[in-house]
């Protein structure tokens, strides 16, 4: 049995500032902007949703689904977002809990395939996902790695 709870947002609707402080503060992404997207998700207006792991009521972990993840390929939707594990967390497989967790919910609704960006090489093979394409990203320099999970 883990010791970790993995939980969607509307599972802990109450942790919705907390989680959206978290996710800004580890991709500098404006608070405001997870705000919007989880309530959003919290008011059915959308099923993309926010993932997140939880030592005791500590955020450990997360990731959410999004339309488009700033990339040129708008054609390849929903992308999956903003995955992060704490440092001390990782090689624990909570990033890969999460993965499946969202694409069985993602199915569930029959949403799928999923997307995602990443600079990450051989991460996400584990986890199912295939790698698709180069994308362009909103303002980067460089091409970004564009993964699918059927």
């Amino acid at each position: 049995m883990s010791r970790y709870t993995y939980i969607t947002l509307r599972e802990n609707p109450q942790l919705k500032n907390s989680a959206a402080q978290w996710f800004h503060h580890k991709w500098q992404v404006p608070q405001e902007a997870y705000l919007e997207c989880m309530e959003a998700y919290l008011n059915h207006k959308t099923e993309y949703g926010w993932y997140l792991c939880l030592d005791g009521e500590k955020i450990i972990a997360g990731l959410g689904v999004i339309e488009n993840d700033f990339h040129d390929r708008k054609d390849l939707m929903p992308n999956v977002c903003a995955v992060y594990t704490e440092k001390d967390y990782r090689c624990q497989k909570i990033a890969g809990h999460l993965l499946h967790m969202v694409v069985d919910d993602m199915k569930s609704k029959g949403i799928t395939p999923l997307y995602l960006v990443t600079d990450h090489t051989s991460f996400y093979e584990r986890y199912g996902w295939e790698f698709l394409c180069m994308v362009q990203g909103d303002g980067e320099p460089n091409m970004a790695r564009m993964y699918m999970h059927r």
